[in-house]
């Protein structure tokens, strides 16, 4: 009997050593909430994904200098990949739009740890501003000449749009059209494309009327097309939205949290920092937010709801 009870302790004990080494692996546990031992980070394509691959890759070295952890970067497919990731403890951090950190928060997937900056954007031309600012606008792009000169012409014709978690691509303007009178998810054609820039040249290219896009969207086919900003052109400008977010997952410990947000803020003021966020979402630095500082979201979520109906 008790070279039996030593057989199962000494079982027992190996049983917990091989449980306690494969969580190790991934991060620790305490009355503080989850430590990372090595930060996964997933980003939403708001352009075409291999190019942000590659722009966002260096923000692993950089945050892995400040973390004192090693750090992974990937691109999701969409926004609700990402969620869903988070969701299951997949991945530590997402760069979510506004919308698309509602409905993680709404899942309790994720938490916000940060907003981004951006400079503003001046309009006739779409030229950014000097100063920095926590919203922007979506805008409604038709080509030059083109019979579209207001939302009312928009009634039958066809709209790029991102998917229905994009706020700018998607759920504030459809949501504004529908407080004037116009559904256009019934009197219009929607086709949904991935990134802003795809929305931008199938404007360009006449394969849809008109695109839902970020104000002023027309800068990142800027360099394949030098004319972009004469050739196609805004007819109408949403309220202003709040700018993505940094979020993390709720088991995150406060004490990681505020390392982590440091740790992004940092990035954000160096050069080269600064120079890698741009690339990659024309962000210009990271600052603290609140939740109720996406209210309108929320509120804009619940008009897009009820054309579904």
């Amino acid at each position: 009997m008790k070279r039996f009870r030593k057989i199962l302790v000494a079982v027992v004990a190996l049983l917990v050593a091989v449980v306690a080494t494969a969580c190790s692996n991934k991060g620790s546990s305490s009355k503080d909430g989850y430590t990372p031992k090595s930060l996964t980070i997933q980003f939403v394509p708001s352009q075409a994904a291999t190019k942000l691959q590659a722009r966002a890759k260096p923000l692993e070295k950089m945050l892995s200098k400040r973390l004192g952890i090693p750090v992974h970067v990937s691109m999701s497919t969409d926004y609700n990949t990402v969620v869903e990731a988070m969701k299951s403890k997949k991945v530590d951090v997402g760069f979510l739009p506004p919308d698309g950190y509602v409905l993680a928060h709404k899942q309790g997937a994720a938490d916000l740890l940060l907003q981004a900056e951006r400079y503003g954007v001046k309009q006739p031309g779409g030229k950014a501003t000097k100063n920095l600012v926590k919203s922007y606008r979506a805008e409604i792009l038709v080509k030059k000449g083109s019979k579209i000169k207001n939302w009312k012409d928009l009634k039958g014709k066809s709209i790029s749009v991102q998917n229905p978690t994009s706020t700018a691509g998607y759920v504030f303007p459809v949501a504004e059209l529908k407080q004037k009178g116009l559904d256009v998810t019934k009197d219009c054609k929607l086709v949904t494309v991935t990134g802003h820039d795809q929305a931008v040249l199938n404007v360009l290219n006449g394969d849809t009327d008109a695109a839902f896009v970020f104000e002023d969207a027309r800068n990142i086919v800027k360099k394949d097309n030098p004319k972009i900003m004469s050739e196609v052109v805004p007819i109408s400008f949403t309220k202003p939205i709040p700018n993505d977010t940094i979020s993390v997952v709720p088991n995150m410990s406060k004490s990681f949290r505020k390392k982590l947000a440091k740790a992004f803020i940092a990035v954000g003021k160096s050069k080269e920092g600064r120079k890698v966020i741009e690339s990659v979402y024309s962000h210009e630095g990271y600052d603290y937010a609140k939740d109720s500082d996406f209210n309108i979201i929320r509120k804009y979520d619940k008009i897009v709801e009820s054309t579904k109906k």
